[in-house]
């Protein structure tokens, strides 16, 4: 484990997410002015990546990665000349999502570039003549050369690893070098033959892809499924006799390090594991296990770990995830297989290919190799709608909700034209050559990513604060059509104020009225109302020249917060400026009636048609745990499980020790908490953020 340490002690010594891949590549991009735009951008794609420096860092096994400091004159150059003119050209490539997706690691392995390229080969054989047949050639020949970028940077990684294997004097580092350059010189340019090329290919790729010329900011591209695709190179070596688990888990751990020199804190990027494949067989094996053990291993942010669990599912694997979570760790996430293919299948997915998804950083669920969606595209702020429109009387609760409907209805058509707005914008300004190889069906369509080419290309919206939502309706319900203590105009007037002046009236809301997340019908009902609204409303709307559908989700990633910062003070008790719920379960502090009444209200309605994401938070006092505090979590896991259920994510953590390393960060930062659909490190959250975690009710067990 001295390797994985020092490894792992790079992450907090600060990471440089160097900026040489794009100075390369607007250099010559530049230098290219004259020509048209696919020759322009793949020469310079080319020209960037084969003179991007490789960098080896003593005891990696799995390499690829940017953490390189350009020469003064360079990164000056690069600020002062290139960079303007990138952004140029990024501000109009457009902006909206990128990289939250899994691309075709079973085509990479089998097949490697060089068979991606005799299928490019094969396409291009066909074509007939015509502008449509050359702009087609055009870009098939983009692709070819996209491809040779990746294959010539691994050729330089395996001599840059020759090199350092004659300068050791450790012969053990000399023997681990020489075998790093004979597989880089080998994959991804070729189909991997061994457990240790497969996982060197499937990073190198990722690394490769997370370098996108019109993206200056990092890309969160996720590993997919490795229990799968993995698993055949595991089971032969291990047969062999050319691999052990102990050395197989080695490399496991080294590829969940290289997650996180790829990706900065703050995002998510990772893998699932379990669930069922395509024949409706259940996963669980070797790999299984050891993938959720990396998160034991390596003690880091990422990998972004979720367990797919399915009826059926041996025991001992949810078992492990538990086991893990109750050290504190925030991974694994814990899904419903069963809730979500279900869902895949309603929103036009194959049965066959619906046990083939990925949650694309959070909760966000869309299908493998296939896919270019924009999830929570836009966020939405629910409470705020309601603010918004509580400027006059109704006559009713039904007048208020009717209004209510109006406002958001108008909201998901603006945001759904805003959005398709965006990708004409990115149809017409962008291309992703090298990403296109590995999402179907580009390359059969000739057709890129951007330009529509993936099978699916749905928008995912997310709606923000229904916790909050539902309770204020409850309560303007309660005091004002029911008990009539105050009208709507008045209710405003004292939320403007922040209740100053009305402190005994937030306070009976707080605690007199009932909120949601107690198993009480009568408040819960509300988020069902929301709900299926929502999903009735999203369904109008579909873009047929792009197949684009509008899927909802209810998760927030860390938009509570901002939203929360942005709005005043709400009907539910909220003060101005805290944080809104932090995702589909009760607000922070209200669940009452214990952990199981709060899986119970946040299951009463239907998950299966918020594919675009749904996460229910529960947070356990790591001092209470006991003996048999493994068995409950796990009861009430199932419990959400089996009422439907989607996702769910734990906390097993003490305020203690957060506030702790609220007073002392430099001790604690390594202390990875989860937040509304993503983890994140503890001390690096703003304070608003860290107070919202700490007020989460943390029940006992």
């Amino acid at each position: 484990m001295d390797r994985i340490a020092k490894l792992r002690s790079r992450i907090f010594d600060g990471l440089l997410f160097s900026n040489e891949f794009h100075y390369l590549f607007y250099k010559e991009y530049e230098r290219l002015s004259d020509q048209p735009e696919p020759v322009r951008y793949s020469e310079s794609f080319y020209y960037a990546f084969s003179n991007l420096t490789p960098s080896i860092a003593d005891g990696e096994l799995i390499v690829g990665q940017r953490d390189y400091r350009m020469p003064e004159a360079r990164q000056t150059e690069w600020e002062t000349v290139y960079k303007p003119i990138a952004q140029a050209r990024v501000d109009k490539a457009g902006w909206g999502q990128d990289s939250h997706m899994t691309v075709d690691y079973d085509l990479l392995l089998n097949k490697g570039i060089s068979g991606i390229m005799a299928k490019i080969e094969q396409y291009t054989e066909t074509l007939s003549n015509g502008q449509d047949a050359e702009d087609k050639l055009a870009y098939y020949n983009c692709c070819r050369r996209c491809l040779e970028a990746i294959v010539k940077h691994s050729e330089n990684y395996a001599a840059k690893a020759l090199q350092l294997s004659k300068e050791t004097t450790d012969p053990k580092r000399r023997s681990e070098l020489e075998k790093i350059a004979g597989i880089c010189a080998k994959v991804p340019a070729n189909p991997a033959e061994t457990f240790y090329e497969a996982v060197q290919s499937v990073h190198f790729i990722t690394y490769c892809l997370s370098l996108d010329p019109y993206r200056l900011g990092s890309q969160q591209f996720q590993l997919g499924r490795p229990d799968r695709y993995l698993l055949p190179f595991y089971e032969k070596d291990i047969q062999n006799g050319t691999l052990t688990k102990d050395e197989a888990q080695l490399l496991l751990d080294c590829l969940g390090i290289q997650i996180n020199m790829r990706v900065p804190n703050g995002l998510s990027s990772g893998y699932m594991v379990g669930g069922r494949d395509e024949n409706n067989a259940i996963v669980a094996n070797d790999l299984t296990e050891m993938c959720m053990q990396v998160i034991d291993d390596i003690k880091l942010v990422y990998p972004a770990v979720g367990l797919c669990h399915t009826e059926g599912m041996p025991e001992r694997f949810l078992q492990k995830a538990i086991a893990l979570l109750q050290k504190g760790y925030s991974h694994p996430a814990i899904f419903n297989d069963d809730v979500i293919a279900k869902g895949l299948v309603h929103y036009g997915i194959p049965a066959k290919d619906s046990r083939n998804y990925i949650h694309s950083t959070c909760v966000e669920i869309t299908p493998i190799a296939a896919s270019n969606v924009w999830v929570a595209s836009p966020y939405t702020n629910m409470p705020q709608l309601l603010l918004d429109i509580m400027d006059r009387e109704y006559g009713n609760l039904e007048e208020l909700l009717h209004t209510y409907f109006e406002t958001l209805d108008a909201r998901i058509k603006s945001n759904f034209e805003h959005e398709m707005s965006t990708r004409r914008q990115r149809a017409a300004n962008s291309i992703k050559p090298l990403l296109s190889c590995f999402v179907n069906d580009c390359l059969e369509r000739g057709m890129d990513i951007e330009q529509g080419g993936a099978v699916y290309n749905w928008i995912m919206p997310s709606f923000v604060g229904m916790a909050n939502l539902v309770d204020a309706i409850y309560a303007i319900n309660t005091l004002v059509f029911e008990q009539k203590k105050l009208g709507i105009v008045e209710f405003k007037e004292i939320l403007d104020r922040n209740f100053e002046g009305s402190e005994a009236l937030q306070t009976y809301i707080l605690n007199q009225i009932p909120k949601y997340g107690n198993d009480i019908d009568d408040v819960d009902r509300y988020f069902n109302l929301f709900t299926d609204h929502i999903v009735q409303e999203c369904a109008k709307y579909h873009d047929p020249l792009t197949n684009t559908h509008l899927i909802p989700s209810v998760f927030c990633w860390v938009m509570h917060e901002q939203f929360g910062r942005q709005t005043s003070a709400t009907p539910d008790g909220r003060m101005a400026g805290f944080p809104l719920g932090d995702g589909s379960g009760p607000c922070q502090g209200r669940e009452m009636n214990g952990p199981t009444a709060s899986v119970i209200s946040s299951t009463k309605w239907d998950h299966s048609k918020f594919i675009g994401g749904v996460a229910v938070n529960l947070k356990f006092s790591k001092s209470s745990l006991g003996a048999h505090s493994a068995e409950v979590i796990e009861a009430i896991v199932l419990t959400y499980l089996t009422n439907g259920g989607f996702e769910v994510q734990i906390n097993v953590v003490d305020n203690e020790t957060l506030k702790k390393a609220q007073a002392n960060p430099e001790l604690y930062r390594d202390l990875v908490v989860r937040i509304g659909g993503y983890s994140d490190y503890f001390v690096k959250l703003s304070p608003k953020m860290q107070e919202e975690v700490i007020l989460r009710t943390a029940h006992t067990v």
